[in-house]
Order: C-alpha cells, then structure tokens, then sequence
C-alpha cells in the first residue's frame, strides 16, 4: 500500500479566491505605476535588479523557515537557468518600456502573454491543445493589439515624445509578454511543472538578478540618482508585496483551485493597470485606445474560457 498522502483535488474558486484574485490582479496592475513613478529615482535596469535579488533572499528565508529544499540536485537546474533569463528579459522589457510608453499602455500590452501562452503550450507542451473559442480569442486580442499600435502611432503624446518613441514602448510591452509566456512554457514543459513553486520562484528571482545587475553595471546604470521617500516605498512594493507574496500566493492557489476558472481573472489586471495609470499618474487614452483595450481583454477572457464537459462525461 502506498504510504503518499494524495493532494486534496483542485475545486472551483470559492469567495475567498475569488476575493484574493481580485486583490491579485489590483496588486499587479499597480506595478506598472509603481515603476514608472521610481525611473527617475533609480536607472530601470537596476531597478529590476534590486527587485529580483531582494525578493530572492525572501523567497529562500520563506524556504529555509519551511524546510523547502531549494538545492537539490534534482535534474530542473537547465530549464530554471532558462526561466530565470526569460524572467529578466520580461522585466528588461517592462522597466526600460516604461521610460518611453504610459503605464496603462504597458498593462495592456504585457498582458496578452495569456494569448502567447496558449499558443505556445499549444506548440510545445503535449496535450495543450487550443479549442476553437481559444484561437477566436487570439484572433481578437491580436486585432485589438494592432488597434493599440496603430492609435499609439496617430496619437502624439506629450509626456512620451515623438510617436516612434512610444511606439518602441509599445513593442517592448509586447515582447515582455512573450517572454512572460515563454517562462511559462517552459515551466509547464519541463521538470518544474513538479517543483515546488518556492523553487520554482527562486529560480526566476535569482538567475534574473544576476542577469540584470551584471547588466545594469555594464550599461553604467549601477548607481543611485536620487534616495526619495516615494523610491523606497516603489522598491519595496515590488520586491516584497509583488515578487514576493503576491507570487506566492498566486502558486498557493494553484495547488487548491482549477487553473483555468483561476486565470480568467487575469483580465482585470490590465483594467486596473489602465485605473492606477490614469488616476496616480494623471494619464490619458483616447477612445481608440479604450476599444483596443477591451478587444484585448475580451480575447484573454475568450482564451481563459473553461472547457465544457462533454455530455456524458462525470
């Protein structure tokens, strides 16, 4: 007889998750004002450094107090390698993106890695195959994408520069959401899929700020232009309460509820994201942008929609 505790089977989200998503999702989207309104203070690259290091260190006391073990030779140290690089190069994207788009336009656009995501494990990960309500919320999200870049090119914004500026932006948004649904792929495709999601984390943190400190110092960027109060606060809201419990906590729900009725709220990051954009930082959108926006969110739902149960079947 085995003696291995079977896990408790994933349900549907209750009100508690429900709740805790929602304060996920407000969470998330106020990462983009948080490092937009901290550029000035700290070079972007260092910035995504120090974030990823500190939130590290959290991760492997939260392990250490847990008994997690977080160095084993288990055979995922190739597949954390590449998760880390693609974790950095989500954040290169985002931080340096930022200096030159809004933080709402970066919501918007970071957030179709859903769409990249499914397509990816659709490619990649076996028995990831994408439904036909799926492929349609693709083909709606990428149009409200395109309706995004096209309004950010008719739209010259004052606080941004010449339209090619924010347009480079833009594109960044977009490439940190593939590298966002990469690591994804990867993990998924991979022996992390059975880590635990402190190792699984850890990896991410720890190779990524190795990667973006070495780089902030080759680029220059290894300094400290101005110690303000608001910095302070900006870093260890990211480090702390994003990077480190709120992704966290997103893997904890993973373990108890179905993935799928989970990631459907991840449309509401961006919408807050476009909120926090607008109301801390006193930032604009045209009418354009706004149907874009809701083209984009309407595809992630549509690619998030739970499989139907096929009659029949318990």
């Amino acid at each position: 007889m085995s003696t291995t505790t079977a896990l408790p089977a994933r349900r549907a989200p209750d009100s508690f998750a429900i709740l805790l998503m929602i304060g996920l999702c407000a969470i998330w989207g106020l990462q983009q004002v948080a490092i937009k309104s901290t550029n000035a203070a700290l070079p972007p690259v260092f910035q995504a450094g120090l974030r990823s290091a500190i939130a590290a260190v959290l991760v492997w006391a939260w392990a250490r107090s847990r008994g997690t073990p977080l160095f084993r030779d288990d055979g995922t140290l190739g597949a954390g390698l590449l998760a880390g690089v693609l974790f950095a190069a989500e954040f290169i994207c985002i931080f340096l993106g930022l200096t030159l788009t809004s933080a709402s336009r970066m919501a918007v656009f970071l957030y179709t890695a859903p769409c990249f995501t499914a397509l990816g494990l659709h490619w990649f990960v076996e028995g990831e195959r994408m439904r036909r309500i799926q492929w349609l919320g693709i083909i709606i999200a990428f149009a409200g994408m395109a309706l995004a870049f096209a309004d950010g090119f008719l739209h010259t914004s004052a606080a941004h520069g010449s339209t090619l500026a924010g347009a480079a932006g833009d594109a960044l948004g977009v490439l940190a959401g593939i590298a966002w649904a990469a690591t994804t792929v990867v993990v998924r495709g991979s022996r992390l899929a059975h880590m635990s999601a402190s190792k699984t984390l850890f990896y991410q943190l720890a190779v990524s700020a190795v990667v973006l400190l070495a780089l902030a110092l080759g680029l220059g960027q290894m300094r400290v232009d101005t110690v303000t109060p608001l910095a302070l606060a900006s870093l260890a809201y990211q480090a702390v309460v994003v990077a480190f419990v709120s992704y966290l906590l997103w893997f904890w729900l993973l373990t108890r509820y179905i993935a799928s009725r989970l990631s459907v709220f991840s449309f509401l990051t961006p919408l807050f994201g476009v909120t926090f954009g607008v109301l801390l930082l006193g930032e604009s959108f045209s009418a354009r942008f706004l149907s874009a926006a809701l083209l984009v969110l309407a595809g992630i739902a549509l690619v998030n929609a739970p499989a139907q149960a096929k009659p029949g079947k318990a």
